[in-house]
């Protein structure tokens, strides 16, 4: 093996100690907790979304291209170097394993060891009581309630234009520092929320919003429809603010939309719960959910229908693919239960809620 080779093979030890060592971080949540997500990752965060802030577009997308070109020239590069002969391929899967160790490190470094961090709704002081059928259904009856109140307040105001991008992000902002009064928790500095490069291309996979962990942006599909925003900005937001898991992001996501002065991000908050919670009903009580979708009413039910024949028009085949994907993804980042984990939703919010039901 040539001069190039054993470099690589000592590079190899040395990534796959440093590997190990960012693993063992992960396994002790109260380390990660304390070390990364209160200490590393916020200093880390601030200076990515202060680079990131100053670009109008969203420049993590085009980081991952420069990475994916950088990738394909070095394998270019590789191949026309050597000649072909059974050294190349061990050098070339030592390569190969070098990458692969070098993209899990930056990876867990910049922010996937937050998945390993204590769950949030204990640090929020929600509870983990379980409920019953005739709990869920008062759950359900009381969300059905703050939706139709806020309906005829915002039927007041129908000439409220759409948002705009800068609208949008900015009033996300001030729900979280609005919440960050009461909770240093939401505290959200220097914001860094953009809209997704190509809205077409995010709608195809099935891709509401995203975090960027290359530049700390939050990325949102803006082409979603527009009482959906307000909630999928929050929630983008939340893995900002060290919040990985999707059912956690949910919830922040949720506690950030109601909190906020704006009744059409307070509705996108609701709207978006019931969904979760009738899904619930849906999955447990499929003959109750019949009964119960009667009482909800036409301006309701068209809304679902909105985002139905949205995700129809642009998902096609691909939904189904993307949804197993992103269930693998899921489990394999601490959350067993993968998709289905965002029922947890429900679980918090019935605790948050209870003494209201």
């Amino acid at each position: 093996m040539d001069k190039a080779g054993k470099a690589g093979i000592k590079k190899f030890a040395i990534l796959l100690f440093v590997a190990f060592l960012v693993f063992l971080w992960g396994l002790n949540e109260i380390w990660v907790e304390k070390w990364f997500s209160n200490g590393l990752y916020p200093l880390i965060a601030l200076f990515q979304r202060s680079v990131s802030s100053l670009f109008p577009f969203a420049i993590g997308d085009f980081l991952y291209a420069i990475l994916i070109v950088l990738i394909c020239w070095k394998t270019f590069s590789f191949f026309r170097k050597r000649p072909f002969n059974r050294d190349l391929w061990k050098i070339l899967l030592i390569s190969l394993l070098n990458l692969g160790l070098g993209l899990y490190i930056a990876f867990k470094l910049l922010w996937g060891l937050n998945y390993n961090r204590p769950q949030i709704h204990t640090q929020l002081q929600i509870g983990n009581q379980l409920y019953d059928k005739k709990q869920l259904l008062k759950l359900a009856d009381f969300f059905l309630n703050k939706i139709n109140n806020l309906q005829a307040q915002l039927d007041q105001q129908k000439d409220k234009p759409l948002y705009t991008k800068t609208q949008l992000f900015n009033e996300t902002k001030a729900a979280y520092d609005q919440l960050a009064k009461h909770q240093s928790f939401f505290k959200y500095k220097i914001a860094s929320i953009k809209p997704a490069i190509s809205g077409w291309l995010t709608s195809k996979m099935g891709i509401e919003g995203y975090y960027n962990p290359l530049s700390g942006e939050a990325n949102v599909n803006m082409l979603i429809p527009n009482f959906v925003l307000p909630y999928v900005t929050c929630h983008e937001v939340a893995h900002q603010i060290s919040v990985s898991k999707e059912d956690e992001a949910n919830l922040v996501g949720y506690l950030t939309s109601i909190h906020s002065n704006d009744l059409y991000f307070q509705y996108s908050g609701y709207y978006n719960m019931l969904r979760s919670i009738l899904f619930e009903i849906m999955l447990k009580y499929p003959d109750q959910y019949l009964a119960y979708r009667e009482k909800l009413p036409e301006e309701l039910l068209a809304k679902f229908k909105i985002e139905r024949d949205f995700w129809v028009k642009y998902n096609g085949q691909m939904s189904a693919y993307m949804s197993k994907t992103f269930d693998q993804l899921l489990k394999l980042n601490n959350q067993r239960k993968g998709i289905d984990s965002y029922q947890d939703i429900v679980l918090w919010l019935y605790n948050y809620h209870k003494h209201e039901l």
